[in-house]
Order: structure tokens, then sequence, then C-alpha cells
């Protein structure tokens, strides 16, 4: 029962950080979109206002939001020296890293969340034209920050149960401690 409701879990997860690199990838259409009705704007002697903003929001959004599946998927740089000088130990080497990361994760999350609490109490806006409330591409930043530190997490406690973490090498394969 506990074995079948932890694989559920892992699915849950794993679709959470597939769920954020989709909208990663929607956040980088976005991008284009923007810069080509930019473009289009320009030719035809029209402004659009707020234009390099609204591109740089999607560019946070996207970046932040991939960060989960990228860790995932082996596709984060990872420097595998000290993994392999570790010999049996990478395990430990493993679940400390993890550990480091994880509450690193959690402490970008904290005050993420807190920057989106603030910004929407005080009514804070961009200063470019748009006048765009902060705490919109903000959230998508504290989204991807909390998928982040969920996935951190969740590999630091694979490691520790199982001595797996979970992370692909990049090319399919598991990481060291698997």
């Amino acid at each position: 029962m506990l074995e079948r409701s932890g694989h559920a879990l892992l699915r849950v997860l794993d679709g959470l950080y597939r769920a954020g690199a989709v909208l990663a990838a929607v956040s980088l259409v976005m991008i284009l979109v923007i810069i080509v009705a930019q473009m289009g704007a320009r030719w035809l002697g029209i402004t659009f206002p707020g234009a390099a903003n609204y591109a740089g929001y999607a560019m946070a959004s996207a970046s932040f939001l991939a960060f989960a599946h990228a860790l995932k998927s082996g596709t984060h740089i990872r420097v595998g020296l000290l993994l392999n000088l570790a010999g049996r130990h990478v395990r430990w080497v493993e679940a400390w890293c993890l550990a480091i990361g994880s509450a690193l994760g959690w402490y970008l999350t904290w005050y993420a969340v807190k920057a989106v609490y603030w910004s929407r109490k005080l009514h804070d806006i961009s200063q470019g034209q748009d006048q765009t409330p902060l705490w919109i591409p903000q959230s998508a930043m504290a989204a991807g920050a909390a998928l982040l530190a969920i996935a951190l997490t969740e590999s630091f406690f694979r490691v520790i149960v199982t001595g797996r973490t979970g992370i692909s090498a990049g090319t399919g394969e598991q990481s060291h401690a698997e």
C-alpha cells in the first residue's frame, strides 16, 4: 500500500515538473509573439508600450518554471568530479548536496512568495509605460522556485531512502548514486 502511494506521489510530482516545463515553453513562445508584435508595430508606426517589460517577464517565467524539470531530467550543470572521487560514499555526498540545495530552494521560495505578497498588498506596479501589477510576473517566479524546492527535496529524500536521486544523467541514465 505504502509503495503504491509513493509511486502515485512521484507520478504527481513528475506531472507538476512537466507542467512547469510546458508553461516555460509557452513563455518562450510568448517572447516570440511579443517581439514579432513589437516589430510589426514599429513598421506600422504604432507604439507598443511595455513590450520589452513583457518580454522580460516572459523570460523570467520561462527560466523559473523550467528549473524543476531541468533538474529532474539531468540538464542542469552538475559537477561530477567530486561525485567520482567520492567512491562508495557517493550516496552521502549526493545527500549533502541535495540537502543544501533544498534549503536554498526553500529559502528562495520563501522570499519569492513574500515578494508576491508585498507587491500585491502595496499595489506595486512596473515603472514602464505598461504599469503592470508586479505580483503577476512575480507569481511565475515564485511558482518556479517552489517547484525547484520540491524537486530538490524529493531527490534528497529519495537518495536517503533508496540511494537513488531520481535525477537523470542527461541521457536518460540515472546519476552516480543510482
